[in-house]
Order: C-alpha cells, then sequence, then structure tokens
C-alpha cells in the first residue's frame, strides 16, 4: 500500500510541478514582453495550494485572515508549513537562504517572491528593511520569529527584531497557528528538524496516510511606534502557543472551513 500510495504522489507532483513551470515560464514571457511586473502571490498561493494536495494534507481552518497587508507571525515546524500557509492567502514569506536550494518547494518559494535571509550574517536590519519596504507595497509577509523549526509540541520564544518592520509600514500583525496530527496526537513525521535532508523527509511524508493540519488565524493585533515590542511579542507567542494547543486537541477538525482558505487533500 505504501508503495501504492507514494507512486500516487508522486505522479501527482511530477505533473503539478510540469503545470507550475509552465504558469512560471508563461509569467516571465508576459513580464519580458510587456515589460511589466506581476504580483505572483495569487499565482503562488494557486501553486502552494496544488502542492499541498500533492501531499495528501487534510486540511482544517479556522478564524479569518487579514485582507488587508499584514506581517504574519507563526510558529515554524517543517518546510511543509510553506505550501500550507502559501496556500492560504497570498504572502510572501521570510525564508533562510537555504531553502531557496530544495528541490520543489525552494523552486516554488523562490517563484513566489520569497525574502531569503543568511542565518547568521548579520543582516536582521537589512530583512527587516525589506519586509517594511514589501508591506508598504501593499503585499503582506510572513515570517517565523522562533528562528528555527521545532518538534511541533510547543512554540520556543518570539525573536522580535523582525517585528518592527510592521511598525515601520504602519501595519498590523496577525498571529498564525500551524499543528500536524496523526490518530489523533501530534505528528512525528512532518517535523523537519536536525540534520534530515528535504528529500529523505519528503518521501517518508508521501508514502503515509494523510496527516491531519490545523491552522489558525488570530485576530490582527495593531501596534506603533510607541509600542512595546517586547511585551507585544511575549503575547503572540502565547497566542500562538495556545492555537497548538488548541489543534493537539483536536477542536478543528469539526470546524472546518468551507471558504476559499480550506484545502482538501486526496484520500491516498
Amino acid at each position: 500500500m505504501e508503495l501504492i500510495r507514494l507512486t500516487a504522489r508522486l505522479v501527482l507532483f511530477t505533473g503539478f510541478m510540469g503545470l507550475t513551470a509552465t504558469l512560471a515560464g508563461t509569467l516571465l514571457l508576459v513580464e519580458t514582453l510587456f515589460r511589466c511586473q506581476i504580483d505572483r502571490a495569487p499565482f503562488a498561493r494557486i501553486c502552494f495550494n496544488g502542492a499541498s494536495r500533492c501531499l495528501g494534507f487534510r486540511m482544517s481552518t479556522q478564524g479569518t485572515f487579514s485582507n488587508r497587508p499584514v506581517l504574519y507571525v507563526s510558529n515554524h515546524i517543517s518546510w511543509s508549513d510553506i505550501p500550507v500557509l502559501g496556500g492560504q492567502v497570498p504572502l510572501r514569506f521570510l525564508s533562510k537562504a537555504e531553502v531557496g536550494r530544495w528541490p520543489v518547494i525552494g523552486w516554488l518559494a523562490t517563484q513566489a517572491g520569497t525574502l531569503f535571509i543568511q542565518r547568521g550574517s548579520g543582516k536582521a536590519g537589512q530583512a527587516r528593511d525589506e519586509i517594511a519596504r514589501t508591506l508598504l507595497n501593499g503585499q503582506s509577509v510572513l515570517v517565523f520569529p522562533e528562528g528555527t523549526t521545532t518538534a511541533g509540541v510547543t512554540v520556543l520564544p518570539f525573536h522580535s527584531r523582525l517585528l518592527h518592520a510592521a511598525a515601520d509600514a504602519g501595519v498590523d500583525i496577525q498571529p498564525l497557528s500551524i499543528g500536524y496530527l496523526r490518530n489523533g496526537h501530534p505528528d512525528h513525521l512532518a517535523p523537519f528538524i536536525g540534520d534530515d535532508e528535504f528529500q529523505h523527509h519528503l518521501m517518508r511524508m508521501l508514502r503515509q496516510p494523510a496527516v491531519e493540519v490545523g491552522v489558525i488565524a488570530h485576530p490582527v493585533v495593531t501596534i506603533d511606534d510607541s509600542t512595546d515590542l517586547t511585551d507585544v511579542t511575549r503575547d503572540l507567542r502565547q497566542t500562538v502557543h495556545d492555537g497548538l494547543r488548541q489543534i493537539q486537541a483536536g477542536r478543528l477538525s469539526d470546524q472546518a472551513s468551507d471558504g476559499p482558505t480550506a484545502v482538501a487533500g486526496p484520500e491516498l
């Protein structure tokens, strides 16, 4: 059964990547011919949705995503957070530079206009400025303030430096919680931690039955230049942590959204 499931999902993934490459090529051709810049965020959302379907994710969502540009902050469990959250709403990611070199997801992230940053390079200030510019241009950005992936059972303390970009751009912050469940318990396969390699991790996930993924969009938080971001950062982390606990308790499975943020994965 695992071999059949893996084969079917690989076929889906291959076909999906072919369609995505065609779309990316078409957008590039249009930009070249008409000398214009196309906003790739809506197209990236479609592609991320397709990636989630190929991975066989069964999605449950709760809450409402902002209809205005915001700085999204989320806990971080796996590389798969990118297609899951990118498929919910048009946005751009801030991600470590290594992600851009990963097969499939790295290419998708690059096409989506992801803002890549070198870890330990001392360029957090530059990243903050770039996030603020992106927000001022009317595009939402998502950051992972934990700074690393986790086992998905708790939320690490948030770093506040990049959150200043929201105040710089005069936009709100919206916290998100994401969690993965298998058989009613936190999934041990989804976390991408340690020295794991992307290709091996992807194959393990494709072999197994569909994992349940819960996403909560919490109410937005308004800040300005006078806001104490130390307190706000701590409160944001607590909000995201409480949301993860709600997902782990299975309280989203009966509240799955049937709106545009819901993603129904194939039962493979």
